[in-house]
């Protein structure tokens, strides 16, 4: 007798990671997208699996002291860009606060992508994913490219002494030719900041 399409499914978790992020078209080969989704919702209710958004799930991690581990907003929208083979970028407060120029935590995480503009909500969090050029995607260093949207963000002759000399210390880890590529795709002022930083 062949097994049923949630045991199949089960089984193919069972041999991933714990803390993987799961889609129903993880599972394509398996079964029609419906019977899929029915099945992921009664592992879900038998707490085999934690749905984290609608069409996300989380095959969890459990830590002795802390519980259920749960993955970052930024773990769970690269594996929606993984999933789309979409290429993604932090903007705005997500970037400053992945760089250390602020504290802020934004409710609301925006990525510039090459993939679809949509909007997914995370518990009480949303992230919001904005079709741009692709020059904007470009960029090779990822440091580089956190900086040239910090710096967006933060608007021209607005960095304060105290952010250009973190942007230094974190230009200081990319490679020379990185940042002269990267540099030639930014804004004329922020070019100006990332050249005259990268002695």
């Amino acid at each position: 007798m062949t097994q049923s399409v949630q045991a199949r499914i089960e089984n193919k978790i069972k041999s991933m990671k714990r803390g993987s992020i799961l889609f129903p078209s993880n599972f394509d080969a398996i079964g029609n997208v419906e019977v899929v989704k029915k099945s992921l919702l009664r592992l879900t209710n038998k707490e085999f699996l934690i749905r984290l958004a609608h069409g996300i799930y989380l095959y969890p991690k459990q830590d002795k002291l802390l519980g259920v581990l749960y993955p970052s907003i930024e773990e769970i929208a690269n594996a929606i860009a993984d999933r789309d083979k979409a290429r993604i970028i932090p903007t705005g407060m997500t970037a400053l606060n992945k760089l250390g120029l602020s504290t802020q935590v934004p409710m609301n995480i925006v990525f510039l992508t090459d993939g679809a503009s949509r909007s997914v909500v995370v518990g009480k969090r949303t992230i919001k994913f904005k079709r741009t050029t692709p020059k904007n995607l470009s960029v090779k260093g990822k440091l580089t490219g956190l900086i040239i949207q910090a710096l967006k963000e933060i608007g021209k002759d607005n960095a304060t002494d105290e952010q250009l000399e973190k942007i230094h210390n974190h230009l200081k880890l990319e490679e020379k030719e990185i940042i002269d590529h990267d540099a030639k795709l930014a804004p004329a002022w922020i070019s100006k900041i990332i050249k005259n930083r990268k002695q």
